[in-house]
């Protein structure tokens, strides 16, 4: 039997997504299955598609046949399941019945999921197929990435006009390739200037890239990405991320080593608490105060105020909290 598991992170965005739904693509072309003999069957979410009769959502009904009758003309085919670690139990007890049982010796599958799959998948996977784990892309991988593509599209691109474009796509691998590709007709020595002005859109990136630069105290990187941010964010949003980077960082402050403040903590990532525990007497006591204060004035203005002055406290904000934690 031929089976694959293409897993990536739970948070996955559109750069992940893209690099796990490649490599399901040349796992099956590698396994000489043309694209027009491969069935992709995308699993609604928990609680959506439409109720069939059996024991399985209409949306994935084409799986039974595929698995239960092989390929009409006796050649190789591919079923590719797209959001796997949505099927509902019983769409998962099906789904092993039918590879048990199936002839698949013609049959490439593929199952594509963002987080963990169900564990009676990932035992059959273990004992019959192959895992293949995509790792959370974050921005200073896509640079390296970046710059492959541009020469192997032989395109004239310093470091300066690849940073602009990250800037404008983040890690959506997908956007920046389609938009390499756009340049590639463009011609000649790619600037920085020439990015921002051709491409306008902005990244859909998380908050608390904006607390990596306000710890740093980079005001410039921390209004940029704040721009970025309230694109596709809210402001609520953005002040419950500064609150809980105030949490930690007093928090830090306090316990009396690092293992304790982690306890304290309960959640995050090991970088991102790594990262606090190290600057921990960066930030003076006072500074700390000041911030809280200036928190909870923000977070009676964006409740309050209109929308008009919304924009000017949180950039306000957050110039202030550049300064108190530098």
């Amino acid at each position: 039997m031929s089976l694959l598991a293409v897993v990536g992170p739970s948070n996955a965005g559109p750069g992940e997504r893209e690099r796990m739904l490649q490599t399901a693509r040349k796992y099956l072309a590698d396994a000489e299955v043309d694209s027009s003999d491969v069935v992709r069957v995308d699993v609604p979410g928990r609680g959506a598609g439409e109720d069939g009769d059996g024991p399985i959502r209409v949306e994935l009904e084409p799986i039974i046949p595929l698995l239960q009758s092989g390929s009409l003309f006796g050649g190789r085919q591919g079923l590719e399941i797209v959001d796997a670690q949505n099927l509902q139990k019983s769409e998962v007890d099906t789904l092993i019945e039918l590879l048990e049982s199936a002839d698949l010796d013609s049959t490439e599958v593929v199952l594509v999921s963002t987080g963990a799959l169900n564990r009676s998948l990932v035992a059959m996977v273990k004992e019959r197929g192959d895992t293949v784990s995509i790792a959370k892309l974050w921005e200073r991988d896509v640079a390296g990435w970046v710059a492959t593509e541009v020469r192997t599209r032989k395109i004239e691109m310093d470091k300066t006009a690849i940073d602009a474009l990250i800037q404008r796509y983040g890690t959506d691998t997908a956007s920046i390739g389609q938009a390499l590709d756009q340049l590639v007709e463009v011609g000649g020595r790619i600037t920085a200037d020439m990015i921002i002005n051709r491409f306008k859109n902005r990244p859909d990136e998380p908050p608390w890239q904006i607390t990596d630069a306000v710890g740093r105290g980079n005001v410039g990187e921390a209004l940029r990405r704040l721009s970025d941010f309230l694109v596709h964010g809210h402001p609520l949003v953005y002040l419950a991320t500064l609150e809980s980077d105030l949490k930690r960082r007093s928090l830090a402050l306090a316990a009396p080593d690092e293992a304790t403040f982690k306890s304290w903590v309960g959640t995050g990532s090991d970088r991102q608490l790594a990262m606090v525990w190290k600057n921990r007497g960066k930030v003076k006591e006072s500074a700390l105060r000041n911030a809280q204060r200036a928190l909870l004035r923000a977070d009676r203005v964006i409740k309050t105020q209109p929308e008009d002055v919304h924009r000017v406290t949180l950039e306000r904000l957050t110039v202030a909290f550049c300064r108190w934690y530098s």
